[in-house]
This record gives structure tokens, C-alpha cells and sequence, in this order.
């Protein structure tokens, strides 16, 4: 799914949208009273980790966001074959590897994704950001994106041969005269933005002594990475490309590791979320240092796993043994550990 560079990508494309009133809204989803998004006005938008959240007010009250809407007039749904004139601008993105506009979910995963939606309800307005706003929290899938002023096209035939335009979870419509397009995303109402600046790796917010604090647990290091309670929006990219440039296995414990050792892996954290956020607004692709990779930079065989706690999810890892050897347990032989 798309990890925190993404997402804040996504926010940022939002942006541009706050203080325009809803059109219309379309799309594909079944989550209760989206309809009701008609006639309200985007007041905010906020990414947190790898999530995106959304709130609309009455057009009617005061815009307090600083700004005035757009006055324009109200125009129809553009239709799939007829939008790409309006000059539009995308943001896609590239989630390992991958483009998200050639994905297109099967009807089973439709299927399971409406029911996730259907079962969640909208809260009452009184209940909502001081009963004023309400809040609509995004979470995409494995290909998720929005697009601006336009939408996602097919590159490639599905399973089935049939060359398919991806279906757009939402689509809304703006006074404006623009839209945008959620892809491959669920959607939840909620009361109010779950934002943990502190655990955030792209807020300046970031708490390094909590996430240091973290990463010193007697815990596989690359699982510590992957736990949102400490590293919000870092993921499966991230950890493999940053396990790789401090040099460090990804079994290796954090509590037998050096606290040298563990601060040059947070600052790289920190630094390579950074760069990938500003490579995805300059238009330009990741080049991937051990992740996806049949060698590292040095000439060495890279090994892959599949590592997670026994009780959570697993994940895969590309390391290369020489580059990044295994700190393990005293009297323990590294072969020995389970992979």
C-alpha cells in the first residue's frame, strides 16, 4: 500500500480543493451518505502516516481557513471519454515497483471492500469536529491514488483480456469546475483525524527519542519498523532500502545492536522519506538501492525472506548478507534463527 510519501503526496494534491463546495459525487463505493457530501465544502485536509482525512462543513457557515472558494458555476460529471480535454494535472503513483493505474480490483475484492464500507456508519453532525465537520478518513489499497481532473486509464489487459479503465471508488465534484478521482481506497466517516505527529516520520513533529527508545526493544529490527505506533506512514520500501544503507540485518535485534548503529538507521529513516516525498514532487522515480534487487551495489547476492511475528503479518525482506551481517544472540548461531 502507499507508504507516507505517498499519502502526503495525496494530501498535497487535495489541497488545492479546501474551501470549494461539492457538486456532485460519484464513484463506486456503498459507504452510507456519501451523497451527503453534495452541497458541502471541503474545509480541511490532513495526511497522518498512511492515512488521508478529509472534513466537510455546511457551505453555508463562515470559511475560517483563510481564503475565499472559488466562484464558478456548477457543471455536470465529466464522463470517462470526455474529461482528458480540461487540462488536467495527476499526481500517479509507483507502489513497489508498479504503476497503480494499471490495477484494476477483481469482483471479489470489490465485493469484500463494499462490505468493509457498508458496515461502518456515518457519525451524527453534533458528534463530528464540534458538530461542525465532518471527517472521512482514506486508506488505500496495494495500487491506491487520486487523481486530479482526471481519471486513471488502463495500460494493460486484466486476466480476462478485456482492456478496462480502473473503477473509481469516489469521485468529487467541485463548484469549481474541478474533481478528484480515489482509487483502490477504503472509506471511513470518523469523528475526528487520528493525527500522531510524534510518531510521524514526515512531521516535524517527529519524536526521535520515542522512535529511538523503540528500535532499542529486544525485537527483530524490521519488525519495529513496520509498527505504525512508532514509525507512522514507513513502509515495506522503506524499511528494506534503510535497513540496507545502515547496514544492518533485518533479524538483527535492536537491543543488542550499538545505539550508534540504531540513530544512523533513524536518520536514514528520516532522511529517505524525505528525498522520496520531494523525488514524487519533482515528477521523478525511486532508484532502489537493495529492495526488488538481485544484487546490491556492491556486486553481492542479495537474500529475500519472508519475516513477521508469529502472531501478526509478514512481510518480505531483501538484505545482503555480506553488507548487512546478523547481530544475533550471545551463544546462538546466526543459521540457526528462524527465517
Amino acid at each position: 500500500m502507499p507508504e507516507g510519501p505517498s499519502v502526503k503526496r495525496f494530501q498535497l494534491l487535495t489541497a488545492p480543493f479546501v474551501g470549494q463546495v461539492v457538486a456532485k459525487v460519484g464513484g463506486s463505493s456503498r459507504q452510507r451518505n456519501l451523497k451527503d457530501l453534495k452541497a458541502m465544502r471541503l474545509q480541511d485536509s490532513q495526511a497522518s502516516g498512511k492515512n488521508l482525512f478529509l472534513a466537510f462543513g455546511a457551505a453555508l457557515e463562515a470559511w475560517t481557513m483563510g481564503g475565499s472558494p472559488s466562484p464558478g458555476p456548477v457543471e455536470e460529471e465529466p464522463t470517462i471519454q470526455g474529461e482528458a480535454d480540461r487540462g488536467a494535472c495527476s499526481l500517479t503513483l509507483s507502489q513497489e515497483g508498479q504503476e497503480d493505474e494499471v490495477s484494476q480490483l477483481s469482483p471479489k475484492e470489490h465485493s469484500v471492500q463494499r462490505k468493509q464500507e457498508t458496515e461502518c456508519s456515518v457519525p451524527d453532525a453534533a458528534d463530528a469536529a464540534g458538530g461542525i465537520w465532518k471527517w472521512l478518513r482514506f486508506h488505500f489499497g496495494l495500487f491506491g491514488s487520486i487523481r486530479a481532473n482526471e481519471f486513471s486509464r488502463a495500460n494493460k489487459a486484466n486476466k480476462r483480456g478485456d482492456w478496462k479503465d480502473p473503477v473509481p471508488r469516489l469521485v468529487l465534484n467541485f463548484d469549481s469546475g474541478g474533481f478528484l478521482v480515489f482509487y483502490n481506497c477504503r472509506i471511513h466517516w470518523c469523528t475526528s483525524p487520528a493525527v500522531e505527529p510524534a510518531s510521524d516520520i514526515l512531521s516535524p513533529k517527529f519524536h526521535r527519542g520515542q522512535a529511538l527508545a523503540a528500535l532499542r526493544q529486544p525485537t527483530s529490527i524490521c519488525y519495529t519498523l513496520l509498527d505504525q505506533r512508532y514509525f507512522s506512514g514507513l513502509g515495506n520500501i522503506i524499511k528494506n532500502e534503510i535497513l540496507y544503507l545502515a547496514r544492518i540485518h533485518p533479524l538483527s535485534q535492536g537491543s543488542l545492536l550499538a545505539l550508534s548503529d540504531l540513530e544512523s538507521l533513524l536518520d536514514h529513516a528520516v532522511q529517505f522519506s524525505t528525498d522520496w516525498l520531494h523525488k514524487k514532487l519533482a515528477g521523478k522515480g525511486l532508484h532502489y538501492q537493495i529492495y526488488l534487487k538481485e544484487k546490491c551495489p556492491l556486486g553481492h547476492e542479495v537474500m529475500q525472506g519472508t519475516f513477521g511475528p508469529r502472531d501478526g503479518f509478514k512481510r518480505l525482506s531483501w538484505w545482503c548478507p555480506q553488507c548487512q551481517p546478523l547481530v544475533a544472540p550471545e551463544g546462538n548461531d546466526p543459521k540457526s534463527l528462524k527465517r
